[in-house]
């Protein structure tokens, strides 16, 4: 009989622009959920500490119950520095260590991994992973990214900068600084990219990409132009990633890669690009496939409960 029922879990998605936060039970059921955005630079932490706490009062329980978060940042992480490296959407964490200021104030262990590696853990748990178990996880949202499960493990490189596919020199001039910062490819597929593009080639005021989508579904020809580019460079992603590794099957998630609609001209261009049998899904788990993850990494890090260690 288990004897940590009361004992939680937090699991932490922390996006260049939302962060969102899931509190569970220690079996990694997930109680409730919250959503905003996120603190510029050092303030992610006086921000992420603050959720934890709200999280805790949302279930009617003590902060002290919580016995392990785990924190999804787009960069590379640095476990042994407790901080996350090229992270250009997260603004000034350059050489801070967040684990450390948190684990301070939370009292309790912090971990850190990779945005998309945590979304690649919780499609591997809760997704596709029932039926596989190797696949590559694209995540496109604010930037891009790969997690890569193999043989039911997430790789995640020497350096922790396996999936970085941002930085292909593709999709933009690789050559040019402006481009080195976020990479060429990522220059050419974040959401920031879809209204830029619209924007250029339609004459009008800017749009976000949500607002992009919505009218390529209406018809608008520049909104189904701007996608159909997106597509494109997607594409050849895949088809680099599938040069390499060969997953057999790749999913695609985060807030644009969910997309139904880009599933279609994906397949179209991989088609043209003479890979017409490499197969794509759209993740099911949609948004929770990263607090799901973060669930889980946290679940692992949690220390044994005094009682369990004494049995």
């Amino acid at each position: 009989m288990s004897t940590r029922q009361n004992e939680y879990v937090v699991g932490i998605d922390l996006g260049g622009t939302k962060v969102r936060a899931g509190i569970a039970t220690i079996a990694g059921d997930v109680l409730h959920e919250t959503t905003e955005p996120t603190s510029d630079g050092r303030a992610i932490v006086a921000q992420l500490a603050h959720l934890v706490t709200a999280l805790a009062a949302a279930i009617g329980a003590s902060t002290g119950s919580i016995v392990a978060t785990a924190i999804g940042g787009a960069g590379v992480p640095d476990a042994a520095a407790g901080q996350f490296d090229l992270a250009p959407n997260l603004g000034d964490l350059e050489g801070f260590d967040v684990v450390a200021e948190l684990e301070s104030i939370l009292g309790h262990p912090v971990v850190i991994d990779n945005d998309v590696n945590i979304a690649a853990l919780g499609e591997l748990h809760s997704g596709v992973g029932v039926e596989v178990d190797t696949f590559a996880f694209v995540s496109v949202g604010t930037g891009i990214g790969v997690g890569l499960v193999l043989d039911r493990r997430v790789w995640q490189g020497v350096r922790g900068g396996a999936g970085e596919i941002g930085y292909l020199p593709i999709g933009s001039d690789p050559l040019d600084p402006l481009n080195q910062r976020r990479g060429a490819l990522e220059e050419a597929v974040s959401g920031e990219a879809i209204a830029q593009r619209f924007q250029l080639t339609s004459g009008r005021a800017r749009s976000s990409a949500v607002e992009v989508f919505e009218l390529a579904a209406a018809g608008d020809q520049d909104a189904v132009a701007s996608l159909d580019e997106e597509a494109r460079w997607l594409a050849h992603a895949i088809l680099a990633v599938d040069a390499v590794i060969d997953p057999g099957l790749f999913v695609l998630g985060g807030g644009i890669g969910s997309r139904e609609e880009l599933l279609a001209p994906v397949l179209h261009w991989l088609g043209r690009l003479g890979r017409p049998t490499i197969e794509v899904r759209i993740s099911r788990l949609g948004s929770s496939a990263p607090i799901l993850g973060a669930v889980r990494l946290a679940i692992d890090a949690a220390p044994l409960s005094t009682e369990r260690e004494a049995s």
